[in-house]
């Protein structure tokens, strides 16, 4: 007998990455349920920035605008709270800047596309459980109705450092445990005018305040010494004020809070990204300390990257080496940005023999060549992914958006990304990439669009990938070698699905 199922994939957790995920596999026509234990989505915001990389994304999306309207952008950016900022204009993209786009804000544009997309979304369910076997995914809930169980194809974890799923898979989740402290509050200020702004370094640890609305700052310090908290306990107004005296002198008149959190530096990368039918990502696959605004916008690249493929496979014209690519080319960016973190912690560290290193780092990031390093580094501009020994320099990086005249019309990559299909440019009117492509025999997974682009006059084609990245490319006669073989390997065997 078929094997039944209540829906391909139960995407576990509905934060912004399992929104993401969601939508994109929807997109891609397959069927999806998220499992989110909250009734609503939370009023208060952890992260507040989206950087370059993700804004390219939300662009070839078509939600860019949705995301921009009314919210501000900034061009600087800090890496350790030094003085001389990280400047996000050197990077050449339609979008270098930070957009100041609270958590909460974010999510719920983000379920909204979801909703639209048409993913199932089931609030007040909560995941007890989850099983899996050489079919499928059983996974165990408990909502307003009582318990109940659905049957997938997949399940991805989206819930977080502590998430069920990773453990359910038995994946390692190995890194270093917590040394730094910080308590933040949104709270009341006496002298909201005069309070400080930003980070300020003391001799004791750092303070970081800024205005949230006419009413409300955000205030957190960082104690470079365990909280001797345990996980799970909540932070109280007294341990927020106590700290900020101890670090800077005053508790600042702070009262009133409308939330109260506290973390850590743990730093911990799971072993793999997939186990079987068992997949994770954003914090459930990474955790590290919140400097310079990269978890959340690690978490939505995991989303766009996996989604795709998770649906190539669901429709059966890939088999699941595709989803080891996944972890192949996630991982390397989240450890990266463990160990970024780490570096930061260690220049805010408020030893006076770190002074003279931050002196050093403040002189380098005055250099445009370094700062433009570090600017691409903080916006996760800088990922690349591997590529085939031979291929074009360009294979594995991002397709920068560029504009294709055909005719009397002119298209840009990201709105034909939109689709969610693949896009070969042919951009030189070479007959063997046309005939490589109709070889290949599948139009229905990759758009071709024959035309001239200014931007790329050394290129007679390109091959680019539903999340954007290049798969294949070629200069001016040189022929079509390995278009064939990029096909196939990022967009399945012509002869199999749909």
């Amino acid at each position: 007998m078929a094997q039944e199922f209540d829906t391909d994939v139960v995407v576990i957790g509905g934060g912004p990455v399992g929104m993401t995920l969601a939508a994109e596999l929807r997109l891609a026509r397959r069927d999806v349920v998220v499992a989110e234990r909250l009734p609503e989505r939370s009023p208060h915001s952890k992260a507040f920035g989206l950087h370059a990389r993700s804004l390219e994304a939300l662009d070839r999306r078509g939600l860019i605008e949705q995301f921009r309207d009314g919210a501000r952008s900034w061009n600087n950016g800090h890496f350790a709270g030094l003085d001389v900022w990280v400047d996000f204009s050197l990077l050449d993209s339609d979008h270098g800047y930070a957009l100041l786009s609270p958590q909460a804000r974010t999510e719920e544009l983000l379920e909204k596309h979801a909703r639209r997309s048409g993913a199932d979304i089931r609030r007040e369910t909560e995941v007890t459980g989850v099983d899996q076997d050489a079919d499928g995914v059983t996974v165990h809930t408990t909502g307003p109705d009582g318990p109940h169980t659905l049957r997938a194809r997949y399940a991805v974890g989206c819930d977080g450092a502590r998430s069920l799923v990773r453990k359910a898979a038995g994946i390692a989740f190995p890194g270093s445990g917590g040394r730094v402290t910080a308590r933040l509050g949104d709270v009341r200020l006496a002298d909201g005018d005069n309070a400080p702004m930003g980070m300020e370094r003391t001799s004791t640890g750092l303070l970081f305040c800024v205005r949230l609305d006419d009413r409300y700052h955000r205030v957190a310090t960082f104690d470079f010494a365990p909280s001797g908290k345990a996980a799970g306990e909540t932070l109280t107004m007294d341990e927020l004020t106590v700290s900020m005296r101890h670090v800077w002198g005053s508790d600042l008149g702070a009262r009133d809070p409308r939330w109260l959190s506290w973390f850590t530096d743990s730093a911990r990368l799971a072993e793999s990204y997939r186990r079987g039918r068992l997949l994770l990502a954003g914090d459930a696959a990474h955790i590290h300390f919140p400097v310079g605004g990269q978890g959340l916008n690690l978490g939505l690249q995991d989303a766009f990257n996996l989604g795709w493929k998770l649906a190539a496979v669901l429709h059966g014209w890939a088999d699941e080496s595709l989803l080891d690519t996944y972890g192949a080319e996630r991982r390397p960016p989240a450890a990266w940005v463990l160990e970024n973190t780490r570096a930061q912690i260690a220049l805010m560290n408020p030893d006076p023999d770190v002074t003279p290193l931050r002196a050093l780092v403040e002189s380098f990031l005055r250099i445009d060549d370094a700062n433009r390093l570090v600017a691409a580094m903080l916006s996760g501009y800088d990922v690349r992914y591997p590529a085939p020994a031979g291929a074009h320099p360009r294979v594995g990086e991002f397709a920068a958006d560029l504009t294709v005249r055909t005719g009397e019309t002119e298209l840009r990559l990201a709105e034909l990304l939109r689709y969610g299909k693949g896009v070969l440019l042919d951009l030189a009117g070479d007959p063997a990439v046309c005939d490589a492509w109709r070889q290949w025999n599948q139009p229905a997974r990759v758009l071709r669009v024959a035309g001239v682009s200014k931007q790329e006059p050394d290129l007679s084609g390109l091959l680019v990938r539903p999340d954007g990245y290049i798969a294949w490319a070629a200069g001016r006669g040189t022929g079509t070698a390995g278009l064939g073989e990029a096909l196939h390997t990022w967009f399945g065997d012509a002869t199999k699905g749909a």
